[in-house]
C-alpha cells in the first residue's frame, strides 16, 4: 500500500501538517486529548469545536475528518 509522507493519504498528511504547525489547533488538538478518554472521543470533539467556529478544511482546501484528526493526534 502507497503512502504519503508516511501518512495514510494526502488528506492525512494535510490535516497532520495544519494540526502540527498551527499553534491554535496544536492547542485544541491537546485539550481535547486531556480532556477526553480515547483518541476517537477526542477527536470527534476536535472536529465538532472546529465545525462551530466554521472551519471545516485546511486552507489548502483538505477537509477535516475524524480519521484524519485522529491520525494527527498519534504521538501528541
Amino acid at each position: 500500500m502507497a503512502t504519503y509522507n508516511g501518512h495514510k493519504n494526502y488528506n492525512h498528511w494535510n490535516i497532520s501538517l495544519w494540526i502540527g504547525n498551527d499553534q491554535g489547533l496544536y492547542y485544541l488538538a491537546r485539550d481535547c486529548i486531556r480532556s477526553h478518554r480515547t483518541r476517537d472521543d477526542a477527536a470527534r470533539a476536535m472536529l465538532e469545536s472546529m465545525a462551530d467556529m466554521g472551519i471545516t478544511a485546511t486552507p489548502d482546501g483538505a477537509p477535516f475528518t475524524v480519521t484524519a484528526i485522529r491520525a494527527a493526534m498519534v504521538g501528541m
